[in-house]
């Protein structure tokens, strides 16, 4: 993996051959192929921590450069794209409901579900989790183990720049309808989102369930919490109006049966899913 690595690097440089060299154009298919394999991928959880895979990433980029535009033909719909579409779904265990699309170069793991939906070139999707209707996968986003991705989510990508991160969102979260995440946001595990809810790299998160004061984070939700929308009074030269932000009002309990322990975070909170 070292030297495939050391050679997406050496390639990057040669920006003016990437559409010419067979060699290259024939690394940069393997790497693709490995990531659509998921043996591979644009980030790992390494010692507690994520860490982004840039040369990963610089071959996808590349994948662009060196793939021709062709046309493709699927029953009656008909496509013009550089990168194919994923098939084969059956003999891998996902569901696909029509007009779900994924695109070639994506990782879907067995027992995943994806309703009319759209997951890019790079995404990562862990075992058994469920991409809801007209719910959006971005390049890159990386989604663990059972995760419930709700009706009308808008999950970004991020290719560029290459050493930023792209959503991640680890095992057991469940992101309610219409939420939005971009950016580069980290959901820890266990989370829940309510309906709506709003993540950028710069939103405001207050942890509003201690007694004395609320506490303010940014770009990630910690493991376990429950958030909704919310807004709070900012200052412009015109006057104070509401901004934006995020609010956890409470802890998803840990246990082993994670559905029971959902429904009681829902029900505890009056959450809106």
């Amino acid at each position: 993996m070292k030297q495939l690595q050391l050679e997406v690097e050496n390639s990057w440089k040669r920006k003016n051959t990437w559409s010419t060299d067979k060699n290259i154009k024939h690394l940069i298919t393997n790497v693709i192929n490995m990531i659509e394999s998921g043996k591979i991928r644009v980030c790992s959880f390494l010692k507690n921590r994520w860490i982004i895979n840039e040369w990963v990433k610089q071959a996808i980029i590349m994948f662009f450069s060196v793939q021709k535009m062709n046309k493709m033909e699927i029953g009656p719909l008909e496509f013009y794209d550089k990168i194919p579409v994923k098939n084969k779904f059956e003999e891998k265990g996902i569901r696909v409901v029509p007009h779900a699309v994924a695109r070639y170069g994506s990782y879907i793991s067995p027992g995943v579900i994806l309703m009319p939906s759209y997951v890019n070139i790079g995404a990562y999707i862990g075992k058994e989790s469920m991409v809801d209707t007209w719910a959006t996968v971005g390049s890159c986003a990386q989604i663990g183990e059972r995760v419930h991705i709700s009706g009308g989510v808008g999950i970004g990508g991020v290719l560029e720049p290459l050493q930023s991160y792209p959503v991640i969102i680890e095992d057991d979260v469940f992101i309610g309808s219409r939420c939005i995440l971009v950016e580069g946001v980290i959901i820890k595990k266990g989370s829940v989102l309510g309906a709506n809810v709003v993540l950028t790299s710069s939103t405001k998160i207050f942890d509003v369930t201690q007694d004395d004061h609320p506490i303010e984070i940014k770009g990630f939700i910690p493991e376990h919490s429950v958030v909704i929308p919310g807004s709070y009074p900012k200052k412009f030269p015109a006057g104070t109006y509401y901004a934006p932000c995020a609010m956890i009002i409470g802890k998803r309990k840990e246990s082993t049966n994670k559905k029971t322990s959902l429904n009681d975070a829902l029900r505890t909170h009056n959450i809106v899913i």
